[in-house]
């Protein structure tokens, strides 16, 4: 689920037979969940199919409908993966009725803002202590997440290996330079190109695994009051985890910190990744030898750590660089690629710092040669 709150409308259906399969089955849940079906509303959706529904109960409150018409569905790792998370602490939406076989779920509702939100909200007003407290809360999350026994167990989750690493980077070549820019490669375009899968590959090889969320970003984390009355956060309400893996240890705080719909002065984004990596040091997820020595090189050296973190989110922004293209033109979705420049200045600004990934820097440049012409500011 993704967080937004449009206006309370009658809740339009793909077709007559999903309508009516959606009222049979909430037909039985209404008088004992209090429903107001009167009151249904779009509450969200997702780059996909899967969507969010809101309705208001008797006893005053809201619960949250989850739609996901596609086959096969996500609610069993939805399911599955909620739970896991629930075991370690972590604030995600209790689900209260579902039908894995049909794709319908009724859960608590997270409320309405989220922390893309109060972010920008905070950006736009100066606000300094409010990102500070909601990203310390999220990565204090994060942590948990990571050091979950049952996540790591084998065959709990699927493995962000290298077949998975080149099938997500082939979603930019496919839909960003050849769908969105017509561009066919040629035999030198094409050998940079391999050697920059190969190096962003490898970065990802080399870290240590751990429960992974996959889209660990703003839009995906909800500000929840404690409800104790002293003005502090739960902790963030998460949301959209249904295709976590086990991958590498940097990826989730890199989405954190390099995300498609806002963007952190360096200063900050390196503090808030000092203490997350001073948190990940502290519990073992670099990996302790028998004699309690961390000798990973990314626990031994914060600079490393930093290296990896830039080469992860680089893959996870191509990645998404395909996607929006994918979402404008085979989805009829135009307003994802409007966040392309963001992804062109953090693709250059990365593929500009390090050497390596300079035959990546020629590519950008055939593409979209003035985010390598001239300055671009990722505000």
């Amino acid at each position: 689920m993704t967080a937004s709150d449009p206006t309370a409308a009658p809740v339009p259906w793909p077709d007559a037979d999903r309508a009516a399969r959606f009222h049979a089955w909430i037909a039985p849940l209404v008088e004992p969940l209090g429903l107001r079906l009167e009151t249904l509303a779009v509450a969200s959706s997702d780059a996909g199919f899967r969507r969010y529904l809101r309705v208001a109960t008797s006893a005053g409150g809201t619960l949250v409908v989850m739609d996901d018409p596609a086959t096969p569905n996500q609610l069993a790792a939805f399911l599955h993966v909620g739970a896991l998370m629930a075991e370690r602490g972590l604030h995600v939406p209790r689900v209260v009725a579902h039908d894995v076989a049909q794709g319908f779920a009724v859960m608590e509702d997270l409320g309405r803002q989220s922390y893309i939100a109060a972010l920008l909200e905070a950006q736009r007003t100066g606000d300094e202590a409010l990102p500070r407290q909601l990203m310390r809360d999220a990565t204090q999350a994060l942590l948990r997440w990571q050091t979950s026994a049952s996540a790591r167990a084998e065959g709990a989750l699927p493995v962000f290996d290298e077949a998975f690493v080149r099938r997500e980077l082939q979603i930019f070549v496919d839909w960003c330079v050849q769908a969105h820019h017509g561009k066919q490669w040629n035999d030198k375009q094409q050998g940079y190109w391999d050697r920059t899968v190969a190096l962003l590959a490898a970065n990802i090889a080399a870290q240590p695994r751990v429960p992974m969320h996959r889209d660990y970003m703003p839009r995906n984390l909800m500000v929840c009051p404690s409800g104790d009355g002293t003005g502090a956060f739960a902790s963030p309400g998460i949301l959209d985890f249904q295709d976590a893996v086990m991958g590498p240890v940097t990826y989730d705080i890199a989405s954190l910190l390099r995300d498609a719909f806002i963007s952190w002065d360096e200063a900050e984004e390196l503090d808030w990744a000092v203490r997350y990596w001073e948190g990940a040091r502290r519990a073992g997820l670099f990996g302790l030898d028998p004699g309690g020595e961390d000798p990973h090189e990314m626990a031994l050296d914060f600079g490393v750590f930093w290296r990896r973190l830039e080469w992860t989110v680089l893959q996870r922004q191509l990645k998404i660089m395909g996607i929006f293209c994918r979402l404008k033109h085979r989805d009829g979705k135009p307003h994802y690629a409007e966040d392309l420049p963001r992804f062109y200045a953090y693709v250059v600004k990365t593929a500009t710092r390090y050497v390596e990934l300079s035959p990546l820097l020629r590519l950008i440049e055939d593409l979209q040669p003035q985010y390598t012409q001239t300055g671009f500011s990722l505000r």
